[in-house]
């Protein structure tokens, strides 16, 4: 059998089964609301989390600050070349050095993306005499960057602090170093790690602890540094990642770090070394923001509330739903009944899109939704009851 027979066989499958994936036609995207084939709908699918993406102000603020007429170039559409050769931009620095002064760290420093991220720390650091220690559930690009790492791999049960404790007393004295990682909100369930949990394994078994704030920085804490400053906790992991593209509403993604790993990221980190800059453009998006939605606690409490009610609503309808974040998926079981009650939702005037396996585990399909500060209780308060009649009631 050919590539391209066997290719279009598995195609065939992916179809059968409902997991066959095709890049939507988005439209025009207005405050919360986002055109999809034709409709206008409430946007319940993107991580634009504080509604800074449409943030007009903020937007007019930029274009007013970063003159494409400047000396500066802050305006310049691109680098055109790696961090380690001309494409080190001065925003850059700018960016790193609030960064660690915010955190209260020594040194931070920014990628290209979350994905970048994730796949170049941990071969990074980690050689074939260390364990790495993941979360079961964490996101794909986390698995990734364990997998390419030379180092062993293993996963612990979500959110299984025993578990994991008992493959650190496996490993303790038989590796050179041990690492653990985790996301801080996780991204399909919507629930929280315990970082005093993991902290307290940190200090115990001498572990490297690295805590992926994606879903977390922007949305929690009282000044949006994340669950590690909503818990007390960010002097005390090793490696806080986040992301500017999501609450921060841009792209990038940034890592907060003692000095010296700072150095040894940029001398051996192949996402970062092998790869172009950001754009200063796309760089001076990501200081304006960050210094503005430090001032965001409000629409923090406000999205936290939401989702709280949320959740709960939906619970009274016996609709399976988990998490304790902005994050609220409603888990419908199979991909049938998960593409159905998508497409019942679309035309009631909601994008809430279907998230089927692999990327969750089988029998778990969901629809995700992703909750925004700039929607109000009356935008959402019908979604248990079309859920309900769509699903089948309660069942799963």
């Amino acid at each position: 059998m050919s590539l391209k027979e066997r290719i279009r066989k598995e195609l065939e499958v992916l179809s059968a089964e409902k997991r066959f994936r095709v890049l939507p036609d988005t439209g025009v995207r207005q405050g919360a609301f986002i055109g999809s084939r034709g409709k206008k709908l409430l946007n319940l699918s993107s991580n634009d989390y504080l509604g800074i993406g449409d943030d007009t102000w903020l937007r007019n603020q930029y274009l007013l600050a970063f003159d494409p007429e400047s000396e500066s170039g802050g305006f310049s559409m691109t680098s055109s070349s790696s961090r380690l050769l001309t494409g080190n931009h001065r925003l850059y620095n700018e960016i790193e050095d609030y960064l660690a002064s915010w955190y209260n760290r020594e040194a931070a420093l920014v990628f290209n993306s979350g994905y970048h991220a994730n796949i170049g720390i941990l071969p990074a650091l980690s050689a074939r005499h260390d364990l790495i220690l993941c979360d079961r559930l964490n996101h794909a690009s986390i698995i990734d960057g364990c997998r390419i790492a030379d180092a062993e791999f293993k996963r612990f049960r979500h959110r299984d602090y025993e578990h994991l404790e008992t493959l650190l007393e496996k490993g303790y004295g038989n590796y050179r170093q041990m690492f653990i990682v985790t996301e801080s909100v996780f991204s399909m369930d919507g629930d929280r790690a315990d970082l005093e949990k993991l902290c307290d394994l940190r200090e115990r078994y001498g572990v490297f602890l690295i805590v992926d704030e994606a879903h977390g920085a922007g949305v929690c804490g009282e000044s949006g540094k994340g669950l590690c400053e909503e818990s007390r906790l960010s002097g005390s992991i090793d490696i806080i990642v986040g992301t500017f593209g999501k609450a921060f509403a841009s792209a990038g993604a940034y890592g907060i770090m003692d000095g010296i790993v700072r150095d040894y990221l940029v001398n051996t980190m192949r996402s970062l070394i092998f790869t172009t800059a950001l754009p200063p453009v796309i760089l001076g998006w990501n200081m304006l923001v960050l210094e503005h939605q430090r001032a965001m606690s409000a629409k923090r409490f406000h999205l936290h509330s939401l989702a709280e009610r949320f959740r709960e609503a939906l619970r009274e309808k016996g609709l399976r739903t988990t998490g304790e974040s902005q994050i609220v998926p409603v888990i419908t079981g199979g991909n049938n009944k998960t593409v159905h009650v998508a497409e019942v939702l679309r035309e009631a005037g909601f994008l809430a899109l279907p998230v089927r396996p692999p990327t969750v585990p089988e029998n778990t399909a969901r629809i995700r939704f992703s909750l925004r500060a700039d929607i109000v209780w009356e935008d959402i308060a019908v979604i248990p009851d079309i859920l309900c009649q769509a699903a089948g009631g309660g069942e799963t």
